[in-house]
């Protein structure tokens, strides 16, 4: 019988050979029970360090199935219990992570919320429909008031200026009453504005169809600042981004019919054949209020649209976890200081300058399109309108397919290509104002599928209960479609609308240094509390 004695903590092992021990007979001596001791401790020892070495053995299985147990479970959508373990890490901690981990299994939607996603989908093709059917109306007014690009253009002013002011009172509808008395009071005021384009009709003034849009772009404000951030909590925070990005692929769905009605129903009755200085004042005045009927039925046709959408999303009834929200509302929680988190976070104040640019880049290179295909080509009205509506169709099949992109490559990885390459197209666009200048501008499209979602989302990353006030500030910005556009304006007026692309060139390089920007600095992770928390407050 040979028994391995192990000692130490390393090889060499001392093996005991007992086959030559004799057995003990007869009444036992002290140097026989010493020797007896001697075998029971020796055998007792082996056994320690065995099992001592089994359990360690165990012990590293034990570790080596719980690592891949738990990259099993990063894989595998998280369960209620898991988002609220999640939501209890400290919030000071960081992770170098990107915010949208590529290649994840992980769902884009919680249980039971798909048919409020389809339903709050509508809402962002309604908006689209409204904000690009006025996009051509600044061409259209300055035809049938007879006005300058600058005083034209005040037609954005008015529609974006009203984002601005109404997102900070959309964000205390939110936190008072949801996100989804938020939409619905949106609804009703765009439809409101919508209906108000007949009254405007028969006054036929500039300022009461400034008032109309004005009214609708308020709705538009409330909307957007609800239905956004609302998306994004009607799934894992890990997949937000593109989530939000699949929901505003369909926004320039909305803009493309915009598009097509403004290019077939509206724009066609307002070149007219009679110069209206040769003409009498009564004529000039039949002539004017044909035209104002021909703009006033495509927004009664989405007065009624809006007020459809309201009734679906009024009935629509949200899982309990899909609406944090009530969840916060029921429990009294609030943040403690909701502008000190924002103030604190600056992704979320870069973010914030950067959708300005963006969606002044965007109003601009929408709205001067029409213009620059004129003067470039010596192409019509109509023809200018054809050149904005490939521009929106290039933008809704870009926007699907860099949905698909960024659930593979980093959004702002594929946001700073993009946004570089739409620097270089608007400076090519202003050198050579040309048929190749036009297809520049056509490809600046591309560029701006991706943006819009994507800082929406990176801007509010972690902000946890601070995000219906950080949503509003992502709206405000939306007043570079106001600000920017009249800066162009007068630089068109002032040298030609080739030259007047250097506008968005400049806003364009801002959105790509905060992609940059966001590369370079670790994501930090959801700033909330748990349920049992709130509970206890």
């Amino acid at each position: 019988m040979r028994i391995v004695r192990y000692e130490g903590t390393a090889p060499p092992y001392r093996s005991i050979d007992l086959s030559s021990v004799q057995p003990i007979s007869g009444p036992r001596t002290p140097a026989d029970t010493t020797r007896s001791r001697y075998h029971r401790s020796d055998a007792l020892h082996t056994l320690r360090h065995t099992l001592r070495y089994r359990f360690r053995f165990f012990h590293l299985h034990i570790r080596v199935a719980g690592k891949i147990h738990g990259e099993l479970m990063t894989a595998l959508p998280a369960t209620n219990d898991d988002r609220e373990s999640r939501e209890s890490t400290d919030p000071s901690a960081e992770s170098t992570e990107p915010t949208e981990p590529t290649g994840s299994a992980s769902k884009i939607l919680f249980p039971g919320a798909a048919m409020l996603f389809i339903a709050v989908i509508g809402c962002f093709t309604a908006w689209g429909i409204a904000a690009d059917l006025t996009t051509p109306m600044v061409s259209g007014f300055k035809r049938i008031f007879d006005m300058s690009s600058f005083q034209a253009s005040l037609v954005q002013m008015a529609y974006y200026g009203a984002y601005f002011l109404l997102a900070i009172p959309a964000a205390f509808i939110n936190s008072r009453w949801g996100y989804k008395a938020g939409m619905v009071s949106g609804l009703a005021l765009a439809a409101l504005g919508a209906f108000g384009f007949w009254p405007a009709s028969q006054v036929m003034t500039y300022g009461a169809f400034l008032a109309a849009l004005f009214a609708i772009a308020a709705g538009c404000s409330l909307l957007e600042t609800s239905a956004s951030p609302y998306v994004i909590s009607l799934g894992p925070e890990e997949t937000a981004t593109r989530r939000l990005n699949l929901a505003q692929a369909f926004n320039p769905l909305g803009t493309n019919i915009g598009v097509l009605i403004a290019s077939t129903m509206i724009l066609p009755k307002l070149d007219t054949p009679v110069n209206l200085a040769d003409v009498s004042a009564e004529m000039e005045r039949q002539i004017r209020a044909e035209q104002l009927r021909a703009v006033t039925g495509p927004y009664i046709g989405l007065g009624i649209l809006l007020a459809v959408i309201l009734v679906i999303i009024f009935i629509q009834r949200a899982p309990s976890s899909a609406s944090p929200e009530e969840e916060m509302k029921a429990s009294g929680s609030k943040s403690a200081n909701p502008g000190l988190t924002l103030w604190r976070s600056k992704r979320y104040r870069y973010g914030v300058v950067a959708q300005f640019f963006n969606v002044a880049a965007q109003v601009c290179c929408w709205t001067y399109i029409i213009q620059y295909t004129q003067q470039a080509i010596d192409g019509s009205l109509q023809l200018g309108s054809q050149m904005l509506q490939v521009s929106l169709i290039v933008f809704l099949i870009a926007r699907f397919v860099m949905t698909a992109v960024i659930a593979r490559i980093r959004a702002t990885k594929v946001m700073a290509a993009l946004g570089s390459l739409a620097v270089a197209l608007c400076i090519y666009a202003a050198l050579r104002p040309d048929i190749t200048g036009v297809i520049a501008v056509i490809a600046i499209s591309l560029c701006l599928s991706l943006m819009f979602p994507t800082i929406y989302g990176v801007a509010l990353a972690g902000l946890g209960e601070a995000t219906k006030f950080g949503a509003a500030g992502l709206v405000m910005a939306i007043v570079g479609g106001a600000i920017m556009p009249m800066v162009q304006g007068k630089v068109m007026d002032a040298t030609s609308a080739a030259t007047s692309f250097i506008v968005p060139a400049l806003c364009f390089a801002m959105v790509t240094l905060y992609a940059i920007y966001d590369l370079r600095t670790p994501t930090p992770r959801l700033i909330a509390t748990t349920s049992s928390e709130r509970k206890a407050k």
